[in-house]
């Protein structure tokens, strides 16, 4: 049995007035790649920020290996979604990547060669090498995508949470990111992924949550959670009628 990378009690958050998530339960194993689904609004990105503490839930714990977050900080990267990041922020391509190395260095240390190799290797890992001097305002979308799960891979933790590495790419940039996540995957590393399109899941990911009405409707291996009941109570339509893009 595959010990707990992150285990969530009682966990709600609200905006304001509107509750997104209440009362979720969750316990995800390490070594799996889990995909995060539901329907628009069904609280998925929230669920990631909350946990991570980026958004304060109103109550509920988490803890990451059996510990709370700060103090296995280092073993954890986020990857958050491109829409987040300030792209007009005056810094270059490899500049943005040898930041993933930061979280390692402790404080007032700068980073030495290591750093630097490890944020070229993750550039090369993800096929931007050639970009490493760009300014991130001239990248496209799937480039951008590709430089944060560089960023991400130059920090090399052991729990990957990514908020949707797979929006607004090109067919190329998706092909690229699903061999980095299966070569992760192959690796052992442990990986949720906040994930839209149903139809490939299956390709990339070992264990699924199905999120809606503000809890957890099922939880598991992927051929466990895609069920027929499962997707009608998440998607709030018949099965059969959902898109490959949900």
């Amino acid at each position: 049995m595959s010990s707990s990378a992150i285990e969530i009690n009682d966990l709600t958050v609200a905006y304001h007035d509107n509750v997104v998530l209440q009362g979720v339960n969750l316990s995800l194993p390490e070594g799996e790649v889990t995909a995060l689904l539901g329907a628009n609004g069904a609280g998925k990105s929230t669920l990631l920020k909350a946990s991570l503490n980026l958004e304060p839930p109103l109550r509920g714990q988490v803890s990451f290996f059996g510990q709370p977050f700060d103090a296995v900080r280092a073993r954890v990267g986020y990857m958050p979604q491109a829409a987040q990041v300030d792209w007009d922020f005056p810094t270059t391509v490899f500049d943005t990547v040898l930041m993933g190395t930061y979280g390692n260095l402790g404080w007032f240390r700068r980073p030495k060669k290591p750093q630097y190799e490890a944020a070229q290797a993750a550039l090369a890992k993800v096929g931007i090498e050639d970009l490493a001097q760009r300014q991130i305002s001239q990248l496209s979308g799937g480039q951008k995508q590709r430089t944060f799960m560089a960023r991400i891979l130059a920090q090399d933790p052991d729990l990957f949470l990514m908020d949707e590495p797979f929006a607004g790419v090109d067919a190329a940039s998706e092909k690229a990111l699903t061999e980095v996540l299966i070569d992760l995957k192959n690796q052992g590393k442990t990986i949720v992924i906040v994930h839209h399109d149903l139809s490939t899941v299956k390709n990339f990911c070992t264990w699924a949550v199905l999120l809606g009405n503000k809890q957890v409707i099922s939880s598991g291996p992927v051929e466990q959670v895609f069920t027929a009941d499962a997707l009608h109570r998440a998607y709030g339509i018949a099965p059969e009628l959902l898109t490959t893009k949900s």
